[in-house]
Formats: C-alpha cells, sequence, structure tokens
C-alpha cells in the first residue's frame, strides 16, 4: 500500500474551473486499477485549502500507472493554472510495519 497526502491551496477566482478538473480527476482516478481510494477534502475554514487522501496498490500504481494515464496530463495542467504556487505539497506515506527495522522504505533505503 502507498499513501500520497497532497496540500494545495486554489486561488481564489479559480475555484469553479478547479472543482471542475478535480471532480474529472478524482473519477478517471477512482477506476485506475492500481487506485484503492481516492478522497477529495476540503477545509472548513479556508474554502480555497483542498487535501487529496490517495491510497494506491504500490508504489508503481502511482508514480508509472496513475502518472501515465491518459487524464493525469489535463489534470497536472489544470491544477498548475489554478493553484497558488508554493502551496502545492506531496506527502508520500507507507504503512509504519513496513518500515520497522530491517525493512526498506520505498526509496530503498
Amino acid at each position: 500500500m502507498f499513501v500520497v497526502i497532497v496540500n494545495m491551496r486554489v486561488e481564489p477566482g479559480k475555484l469553479d474551473d478547479f472543482r471542475g478538473a478535480l471532480t474529472e480527476n478524482a473519477e478517471a482516478t477512482r477506476r485506475e486499477p492500481g487506485c484503492l481510494r481516492f478522497d477529495v477534502l476540503q477545509t472548513t475554514d479556508d474554502p480555497c485549502a483542498f487535501v487529496l487522501h490517495e491510497i494506491y496498490r504500490d508504489e508503481h500504481a502511482f508514480f508509472h500507472e496513475h502518472r501515465s494515464a491518459s487524464h493525469y496530463p489535463s489534470w497536472k495542467a489544470a491544477s498548475a493554472a489554478c493553484v497558488v504556487p508554493g502551496t502545492h505539497q506531496n506527502t508520500y506515506c507507507v504503512p509504519a510495519e513496513l518500515l520497522a527495522p530491517g525493512k526498506q522504505d520505498h526509496q530503498g533505503r
């Protein structure tokens, strides 16, 4: 299992465009065989702040299958046009038991 948490802040005047692109991306991603879960969260105190919680079968499903999916380039372009520069952050996680002594993390360490 490989988890991706994405935090981003959207330009206030671009919320409608962003929501449309995000909806298309979420629906397409949920249909990917390697996607186990894709949640879209909008913070309650800031309508321009979003969190994506994505769970994939493994790293390959995210880094290779998801990022090479036919819908990904349009999502990448739309998010680049709508997200406030410098506010997009990806955090990559694996279940803690996979990082136990003697096991490697996703970068082979």
